[in-house]
């Protein structure tokens, strides 16, 4: 199986995302894209699937150092062997047409054999290519390790290729104090010319000027600036370039409970992640990235409304199909082993919400509206009119019976607050005073039917007893504040009913059997970081500094976080790096920096 998820590093072309563990191989690559079949899916199963190892060939060699360069996703990672010192330099260049994974070895001290395994297994594992050593044009007298497979090709080039064993390629060489050798993976139409040999210091130089000069722009005062800078980063490095999609995670099927069947393909462009992004560039002054993620909601959500998905593929694609990969027996054998995503045909009554409250706030950020953003709104409105009456999914993509979820009904009232925002404050066109009505029946109904006065909280669903660590998002919108007395008794009671012993805070409780799933799952990253912000927000400083310090620390060398934490094995769960989990330590840094994030203001 692959290492512990917390071993992997992200690298980005801003096309996909790589990951490689600390033992120096890169277990998963999907080419071109975040969401293409994969190459290397040793993460998924063993080397036999896939891997490219590039690490000392001495069994007692260490690893003393692994870091990203200043504010990149160029890794540096340091070994130590008895026989001396070496650094491998990982990256993908940034910027020109072709993709290209690039690893440099560079001697420091003594005389280093290095062993290399490259293992191309195309189709998640499921084709094995033809290879062959073909001269290389671009470079005189140089070979290229070329592997073909129906639409896709690899040309594998550097020092000393490896030789042919029975599942791929393999070798071994030694480098020296003060030498350098470079290695080149490149993906490309099998229909196309081989691409040339890439410039490595040429493309080292450029991607650590492109990703340094993209953080230069990021705050990173207070105590958790940094924490923020690498999650900014990270939400940067899962956006596609040309589309402006971002991808939940680069991975699918890491499993949110180890052997159990919670696995799941987050390759795709969820509605809500994009809009909180929208939201968390708009804080920290990224103006042009706000707008291009909005520009990736416009067109995705453009027809007609009643095709409204929660998620696209990174162009906007809507066909989703989920299926399972048999061939492959999953990470610490979870299976099955999924590709696609069956949610993505669910009704889930608070995506619109989301979308237009992150787009309320890019109107108080001064973001202009054009003859189609509001058009579109104007239909999305449309839509959750006419689906005022129905039941859904709920948040957390639910698999049993569609259900009132509170937090979903108190998007929808978010959705016409801000309709109602945009004709009253902004001068755009709509009928304000029939929203008001629905806005207004709807909070009658949510305090009515979604708070238990027995319990003194609001609850998962309506007349339920359970309660859902989504509830926490509600004065995030301006339901109510978050010191008022019934959003205090909520939080009261999720910390009674939802926080484990290690002082993390679950969704839910999945032994109810509302999400229709076998029970187990770990503590969700996310919700934990909502509840720092509900503390600071409501005056508990000093609990929020406790828990934000204890997540924070949760995050590996690197500063990445996955989906979920198991505190028992004190590892991560889920797939990784997660968006979600990132943007919602942004959102909690702000709080307890006491960062203003536009917020809309109560509605009486």
């Amino acid at each position: 199986m692959g290492a512990p998820i917390e071993d992997y590093a992200l690298l980005s072309d801003l096309r996909t995302g790589p990951l490689v563990s600390r033992a120096g191989s890169v277990d998963w690559l999907c080419f071109p894209r975040f969401d293409s079949a994969s190459v290397f899916s040793g993460l998924l199963g063993g080397s036999e699937h896939g891997r490219w190892l590039l690490a000392p060939s001495e069994p007692a060699a260490q690893v003393t150092e692994r870091q990203y360069v200043d504010s990149t996703f160029v890794l540096q990672t340091t070994w130590q062997t008895q026989a001396g010192r070496v650094l491998v330099t990982d990256f993908m260049p940034v910027g020109i047409d072709d993709s290209y994974l690039l690893r440099r070895v560079s001697g420091l001290s003594g005389t280093v054999e290095m062993r290399q395994e490259l293992v191309i297994r195309p189709g998640y594992a499921g084709v094995r290519p033809w290879v062959s050593r073909v001269h290389d044009p671009s470079v005189t007298g140089s070979a290229v390790l070329l592997a073909m497979a129906g639409p896709d090709a690899f040309a594998f080039r550097g020092h000393e290729l490896p030789l042919a064993f029975p599942h791929g390629h393999e070798g071994n060489f030694a480098v020296a104090e003060g030498q350098t050798f470079d290695f080149q993976l490149a993906w490309f139409p099998s229909y196309r010319p081989l691409p040339p040999a890439v410039d490595v210091d040429l493309a080292l130089e450029e991607a650590v000027r492109f990703w340094a000069r993209w953080a230069s722009n990021c705050r990173d005062e207070g105590p958790y600036g940094g924490s923020v800078k690498r999650s900014l980063l990270v939400l940067r490095a899962l956006t596609h370039h040309e589309t402006g999609g971002i991808v939940a995670a680069p991975t699918t099927s890491l499993p949110e409970d180890f052997g159990g069947s919670r696995n799941w393909d987050y390759r795709f462009c969820w509605l809500r992640d994009a809009a909180l992004t929208l939201e968390a560039m708009l804080t920290h002054d990224y103006g042009t990235e706000a707008l291009q993620w909005r520009n990736w909601l416009l067109r995705s959500l453009a027809g007609s409304p009643e095709d409204l998905q929660i998620m696209y593929g990174i162009g906007g694609e809507r066909d989703l199909p989920e299926r399972e990969l048999p061939n492959l027996p999953g990470y610490a054998n979870s299976k099955p082993v999924r590709i696609g995503n069956e949610a993505a045909s669910q009704f889930q009554a608070d995506v619109v919400g989301e979308v237009l409250v992150a787009l309320e706030r890019l109107r108080l950020a001064g973001g202009k509206e054009d003859h189609f953003s509001w058009a579109l709104q104007l239909e999305l409105l449309g839509f959750v009119e006419k689906h005022f009456e129905d039941k859904d999914f709920g948040l957390w993509e639910m698999r049993g019976e569609p259900q009132y979820f509170t937090h979903s009904r108190v998007m929808m009232w978010a959705a016409f607050d801000c309709g109602i925002r945009a004709v009253r404050q902004h001068g755009l066109s709509g009928d304000a005073d029939r929203w008001e009505r629905l806005r207004e029946r709807l909070r009658e109904e949510i305090l009515d039917k979604g708070f238990s006065r027995s319990l003194n909280s609001f609850t998962q669903t309506y007349g339920g007893e359970q309660t859902d660590a989504a509830l926490l998002v509600l004065p995030q919108v301006g339901f109510l504040a978050y010191d008022d007395e019934r959003m205090l008794g909520t939080v009261s009671r999720l910390e009674e009913e939802l926080l484990t012993q290690d002082n993390l805070l679950l969704r839910y409780r999945t032994e109810s059997g509302v999400d229709g799933l076998e029970p187990g799952e770990h503590p969700f990253l996310a919700c934990s970081f909502w509840l720092v912000e509900q503390y600071a927000r409501s005056g508990r400083l000093a609990d929020g500094k406790s828990l934000m310090d204890k997540l924070t620390g949760l995050a590996n060398e690197l500063g990445l976080l996955s989906e979920e934490y198991d505190a028992a094995s004190m590892r991560m769960a889920g797939n990784y790096p997660q968006a979600f989990s990132h943007l919602a330590l942004v959102r909690a840094a702000d709080a307890m920096h006491g960062v203003d994030r536009l917020s809309l203001a109560v509605s009486p």
